[in-house]
């Protein structure tokens, strides 16, 4: 009975734990095998017992803030209706092999004949805006000879203008073997005429089955606490023995290869560790030599298990050859094995037999048991070289006092304000206050069609930011979904929106290179058709909007994809731009794509970028600014910045087009999006920073908003708004007896106030960019 009784306390224990605590798409064990445990049919049947009271009032057991009725079917199939197809309900399916994770009942969407066919229950007055609600379904697939096929939880919702609306909550692996759980949340803005939530997603004939749907306000999470660090040791690396000065002792060789010391690798360390750490002892020349690599993975290895700390930025850096052998560039990878995890260290491609510079940066956020480091990546049979391995915490603080200095340098100008009066009085000693009102630097945001429906979203953008760009409303998939089904209306309403708001507009993006972004109807087109297709769509979209957007990027991402070069051959690229440029002289074009400034994948090194480019101008492009979109995790300044210097010498205006950062911890990601932001605004090159959105909700990746879905601004939005106060200059003091007042100032507008027993004036002036000191005349 004692045992009885504890297995029924532990698994209602658990049922709560996976209430309070859900992970997305965690696997549900099927109930067959929950059935060996008799005190589990006790348990099935109090909680059956329970949602059926409850779940007829709307309500499930756990609480009253669902706002889905019979959320677990107990009322049959009340208050849920098919989109497009049918609806049964189950107790079994399968002879008793397919049973209800929870409750008795459970629902299929059957007789799919569209993608988007599924169940559906209307939600209209029960969901209240500005709200964050959290979804919750348990879900798997049936039928259709399909054994796994993505769910996507949607909501539909119809404005008071009747427009209508489609936001994705949530999308997650289903399978045919047993229940998983979708998770995911929303937020709704103004007060809708009509909302459905729905499923949908699998293919045409597979079945969709629900066995339970929540949706409740989301709650908030506690109050992230700062990372508690001490000791940190900053610059001192943790490799044992990187100089060999014992031998190879400390090191092993992974998989049946061969280690042997040698002399000859450089004796200085690689310029992004050394624009880290300063001024270091020199290497020793020394280097590992591995022999007899069977596979891609063999190479010199080192356990440093306990020498990493949580939170620390760790950069990684190396000095890597390869010998002869190869007939193809090679990649050499510095990885990282955490209790099994691969992480990636950096990696380098190359063609040659030099030494050369491989760097990266990782982060852990909780303590692993096992980290083992190790270099890999050539071709079996290639000898690989290694020297110098570094891996070192970086110290952040230290290199912002470098940044400083040199923002000073590039983003203020010396300033005379030059004062005079028709009046007989002398101006000197009159006391002067200067406040600059705006930055001229260009600091942007994405926006949405959806997201400008906020109010309080809009305050924060257009009282912080002054450039925009578009998250999907001029992709071609989105103006022209179905061929000659045209949509610019959404294009359109960010236009008014931006020009109502002073806000000026890039234009992201004409053409997109990687195949998974391409509308079907793109895809299935031959050759001629493709050919007029493009075309088309640069003479329709470019024409429509010229002089509206600033700037285009052109082919997105062209390191990553070659959807249109591999079938209208290499120069349409070129064409693509010569033709935009053809159509709106007045438009910037630019290359954008991303992973140019974080080390972390060689397709997009500064190298290949450059490379690309150049390729592009001597076929004639107008290239005319760079774009790094600048999604990135645990950045390190040396390597942001050498990857700016690397890719400025083309001598075009680089813009960080996309920037985000990611991390659970708000804190973390304010340090993170400092980095970034210090190192951009540091940087002569750089001319312009548009973050990849900044509400919760509204962002394509997790956990890289600034202000929460509520309305709350979080560590790193705050860090955002203080840099951007930092970056206006102020100053007071005395006009002189020569009648001038000097001082150093960012480039924008600013007010300044004098006050004397006589007079008290307010003026406004521009400092304009340039080197030389600007003289401004003040007429008082």
């Amino acid at each position: 009975m004692e045992i009885f009784f504890f297995s029924l306390v532990s698994h209602l224990f658990l049922f709560v734990l996976y209430w309070v605590f859900p992970v997305e798409s965690v696997f549900l064990p099927n109930l067959p095998a929950l059935e060996t445990n008799p005190s589990f049919h006790v348990f099935d049947q109090i909680v059956s017992s329970v949602c059926t009271k409850s779940t007829r009032k709307g309500h499930l057991a756990n609480g009253s803030n669902n706002i889905i009725l019979n959320p677990t079917f107990e009322d049959e199939l009340s208050n849920w209706s098919g989109k497009g197809c049918n609806i049964l309900l189950h107790e079994s399916m399968e002879d008793g092999k397919i049973l209800p994770l929870y409750g008795k009942f459970f629902a299929s969407a059957t007789n799919r004949t569209r993608s988007w066919n599924g169940i559906e229950q209307e939600i209209t007055g029960r969901v209240r805006p500005k709200l964050a609600y959290e979804v919750t379904a348990i879900v798997r697939i049936y039928g259709g000879n399909v054994a796994d096929a993505n769910i996507q939880a949607t909501l539909w919702v119809q404005s008071q203008d009747i427009n209508e609306q489609y936001i994705k909550i949530a999308i997650s692996q289903a399978t045919d073997k047993g229940w998983v759980q979708l998770q995911g949340k929303f937020l709704l803005n103004g007060s809708p005429l009509k909302v459905i939530i729905f499923l949908e997603g699998p293919p045409p004939g597979t079945d969709i089955l629900i066995n339970r749907l929540v949706v409740k306000h989301a709650e908030k999470a506690p109050p992230p606490l700062r990372p508690f660090m001490k000791n940190e040791a900053f610059g001192v690396n943790i490799i044992e023995n990187s100089n060999l000065d014992d031998g190879i002792n400390g090191w092993f060789p992974l998989g049946n290869c061969s280690l042997n010391m040698e002399f000859g690798s450089p004796i200085e360390l690689p310029p992004m560790a050394r624009n880290s750490l300063g001024m270091q002892e020199r290497l020793s020349g020394r280097y590992i030599l591995v022999t007899n690599r069977a596979d891609t993975w063999m190479g010199p290895a080192q356990m440093i298990s306990g020498k990493l700390k949580l939170y620390l930025t760790y950069q990684v850096s190396a000095w890597v050859k390869i010998g002869p052998g190869s007939t193809s560039p090679q990649i050499v990878n510095v990885a990282l094995s955490i209790d099994g995890n691969w992480v990636n260290g950096g990696q380098v491609e190359f063609n040659n037999e030099s030494w050369h510079e491989v760097g990266g940066s990782f982060r852990i956020d909780k303590q692993p048991s096992n980290v083992m480091v190790y270099i890999q990546g050539p071709a079996a049979g290639v000898d690989l070289m290694v020297a110098g391995l570094y891996i070192f915490p970086v110290d952040r603080r230290a290199r912002f006092k470098l940044l400083k200095k040199q923002t000073d340098k590039i983003r203020k100008r010396d300033l005379i304000l030059k004062f005079s009066s028709s009046k007989a009085n002398n101006v000197s000693g009159a006391f002067v206050k200067v406040e600059q009102i705006q930055n001229s630097f260009p600091f942007g945001s994405c926006i949405t069609r959806s997201s400008i429906d906020n109010e309080d979203l809009v305050r924060f953008l257009v009282k912080n930011f002054n450039w925009v760009v578009f998250g999907n409303e001029l992709k071609w998939s989105w103006t022209e979904p179905q061929q000659g089904n045209f949509n610019y209306k959404d294009a359109d309403e960010l236009l008014d929106f931006c020009k109502n708001n002073n806000l000026e507009v890039r234009g992201h993006c004409i053409f997109w290179e990687v195949e998974y972004a391409i509308q079907p109807w793109v895809q299935g087109l031959n050759k001629s058709d493709l050919t007029t297709a493009v075309q088309n769509r640069l003479t329709d979209l470019v024409t429509r909007y010229k002089g509206k957007f600033r700037h285009y990027d052109v082919d997105n991402e062209m390191l990553h994809g070659s959807f249109y070069k591999d079938r209208l051959g290499k120069d349409i690229q070129a064409t693509m731009f010569r033709t935009s440029h053809q159509l709106d002289p007045s438009a910037t074009l630019f290359v954008n794509d991303y992973h140019i400034e974080d080390g972390s994948d060689v397709r997009s090194s500064p190298e290949e970028y450059i490379r690309q480019i150049l390729d592009l101008q001597r076929q004639g492009a107008l290239v005319g600014g760079i774009g790094l979109q600048g999604h990135i995790d645990s950045p390190v300044g040396p390597i942001v910045s050498s990857a700016l210097d690397k890719v400025g010498t083309l001598g075009l205006p680089i813009w960080f087009t996309e920037l985000d950062v990611s991390s659970a911890n708000e804190f973390i990601r304010a340090d993170d999006l400092e980095v970034m932001l210090r190192e951009a605004f540091a940087h002569p090159a750089v001319e312009g920073i548009i973050l990849w959105g900044f509400w919760e909700l509204y962002m394509s990746r997790e956990n890289a908003h600034l202000v929460n879905a509520e309305g709350k601004i979080n560590a790193a939005g705050k860090r955002y708004l203080a840099l951007k106060k930092e970056w206006l200059s102020r100053a007071r003091g005395y006009i002189d007896v020569q009648g001038e007042f000097r001082f150093r100032g960012f480039y924008g507008t600013y007010n300044i106030e004098i006050n004397s027993p006589t007079m008290k004036i307010n003026r406004t002036f521009v400092v304009d960019k340039g080197e030389s000191p600007l003289a401004i005349n003040i007429d008082l």
